[in-house]
């Protein structure tokens, strides 16, 4: 459960950094479909639900931003914050300015220069964060890979 937790936290501030001037989703769309049933958030009522929104946006700018700074539980999880997703759209690879869309949602874009051609089928990205503390998007089929901000 502290690893849901620190998992929803994190997404929550990812989120919200680089959505500061959009409404806030609300858990479920910060969630995946199977984290929002295994916490049973799907039974709560629609005032339950906001209310735990509510709470979530005051967590959030409250206490939070201290607890990535301090607690060793929510360092852990964000350092070991893997995702796997698939590219939505018509992958060709980069260059430059690149924004991806994944399969779950969430939108990257290519934060360092580069080029690479990509002709293959496969989609399937890996998004790490590394020691520095920045994204990598891998290519999971050739391992090609560049650096990434999330947009969304």
């Amino acid at each position: 459960m502290r690893n849901l937790i620190a998992a929803l936290l994190l997404s929550t501030l990812t989120a919200a950094a680089s959505a500061a001037d959009q409404p806030f989703p609300g858990i479920k769309a910060l969630m995946s479909e199977q984290e929002y049933r295994a916490a049973g958030i799907d039974k709560l009522s629609e005032e339950q639900r906001a209310s735990l929104n509510a709470w979530l946006i005051q967590y959030t700018v409250g206490e939070a931003p201290v607890l990535r700074q301090t607690n060793t539980e929510v360092k852990e999880a964000e350092q070991s914050l893997t995702i796997e997703a698939s590219i939505k759209q018509p992958f060709s690879g980069w260059s430059g300015k690149t924004v991806f869309k994944l399969d779950n949602g969430q939108r990257w874009r290519q934060r360092l220069d580069g080029r690479y051609a990509y002709h293959g089928e496969d989609t399937r990205v890996v998004i790490k964060k590394n020691f520095f503390g920045f994204y990598k998007m891998t290519v999971v089929s050739t391992g090609a890979a560049v650096g990434v901000s999330r947009i969304n």
